[in-house]
């Protein structure tokens, strides 16, 4: 059996004094889609954060390619960094620069020895891709939540990432940018990439991950397959109803 992309072993998390995660083991499959559902406060966006290197567990190990994130190597964490990518429930742009320096960003990082023709170049290509066509010169008190949002799935995808870990990434987009968005996932998916992703959109869960984790106060509650959650109405409606709560 192939060993776990990426994978919590008995992950606990508190802030503020307030246990957010209590426990949690969970494995997440190379080239699959992972859709984390559960009822709003149940803990899954400090999963997603977890599982992605942002939040550092007080309990417990998060591993990526079999190894400790915690026990990195500064060369060893840039290369996770530049192979995983995180779009944000609240985007998280930076407030005092443009979005083009936002999107330049990462790029300088990860590319030193890319030109800035090239830099802007894959930029453009970018922001197309999402379907933004305004000002990249303008910084993101500007622009409305949604157009925030395709700035943030440009930014993850820029340096051409393995792993997408992405929160209510379709939240404030009109139909057309949720179709788009979710179009580039799907083709994301299928080059052999890996998804994991948080949505209260039932029909995006149930049609794009390859399995749903329940995440309810804190803790596994379920571990469900597409293949159940298409052929048993029960458990779908369980799974749904549990995402609305």
């Amino acid at each position: 059996m192939d060993k776990p992309l990426v994978e919590l072993r008995n992950v606990s998390f508190a802030a503020q004094g307030s246990r957010i995660v209590e426990d949690i083991s969970l494995s997440l499959a190379e080239g699959t889609a992972t859709a984390l559902a559960g009822p709003s406060g149940g803990g899954k966006s400090t999963v997603l954060k977890l599982a992605a290197g942002i939040l550092v567990p007080d309990r417990g190990e998060v591993c990526y390619r079999g190894q400790n994130i915690a026990a990195f190597t500064r060369g060893q964490n840039l290369d996770f960094r530049k192979e995983t990518a995180v779009v944000f429930q609240d985007s998280a742009l930076w407030a005092n620069q443009t979005l083009y320096q936002t999107l330049e960003l990462p790029l300088r990082i990860h590319y030193p020895l890319m030109n800035r023709e090239e830099r802007d170049q894959r930029i453009r290509e970018m922001v197309s891709e999402v379907g933004y066509r305004r000002d990249l010169a303008v910084r993101p008190a500007l622009l409305s939540m949604g157009e925030q949002k395709l700035i943030g799935f440009a930014r993850a995808m820029l340096c051409r990432p393995a792993v997408l870990f992405l929160d209510e990434w379709t939240e404030s987009l009109d139909e057309e940018a949720v179709l788009r968005l979710s179009a580039l996932a799907r083709r994301f998916k299928s080059e052999g990439n890996t998804l994991v992703f948080i949505s209260h959109d039932f029909d995006l869960v149930s049609n794009l991950s390859d399995c749903v984790i329940m995440i309810t106060g804190g803790k596994v509650s379920a571990n469900v397959s597409r293949d159940e959650l298409v052929r048993n109405k029960k458990v779908a409606g369980l799974i749904e109803e549990g995402m609305n709560e």
